[in-house]
């Protein structure tokens, strides 16, 4: 009998392990793709080194290098620390939507296209960036069509993000 609840013991300690392993890949395979397919610099900073949450709060500010933060494999850079604290407690909250990447180009085409962070929208409590170079702001043009842009736009980040 004792044998027998050793074995089970035993049995569930290594299905326990396997399974904390398994976890344990599965978000290492999360950060890696959100490494490769996130807006992000050589050092994996997101927004060019904005603070994400001053978009929240008004207006974009720089982050700061001294005061960052990696989630989920990306760094962020905050121009406070109360900023900071407050990205820890709801990060999901706060990241950009698209990994960073202009919302108008991702509903228009499905392509990953370069931001401007001073150009953004705040819709239902989510961050869009869009281009503004070359005397072109999408967000102009987003705004146009918002509700279709963004429908195709959710679609299209959803084929990126969830490739097999």
């Amino acid at each position: 009998m004792r044998n027998v609840q050793a074995r089970n013991k035993l049995a569930i300690a290594l299905g326990l392990s396997f399974w904390i392993l398994s976890i344990v890949d599965l978000v290492a395979q999360d950060d890696s793709l959100r490494l490769k397919e996130f807006n992000l610099n050589n050092d994996n900073v997101a927004l060019q080194g904005y603070d994400v949450v001053s978009y929240f709060m008004g207006a974009p500010l720089k982050g700061k290098k001294s005061v960052a933060y990696t989630y989920q494999g990306v760094n962020y850079w905050f121009n406070s620390t109360d900023n900071l604290d407050l990205f820890k407690k709801q990060p999901e909250k706060f990241e950009p939507v698209y990994g960073g990447w202009c919302a108008y180009a991702m509903g228009e085409t499905g392509e990953k296209i370069k931001i401007d962070p001073k150009s953004y929208k705040i819709i239902d409590g989510k961050l869009y960036l869009f281009y503004n170079f070359y005397f072109n702001n999408t967000l102009i043009d987003w705004n146009k069509d918002e509700h279709q842009l963004k429908a195709n736009a959710d679609a299209n980040w959803h084929k990126i993000i969830n490739k097999p």
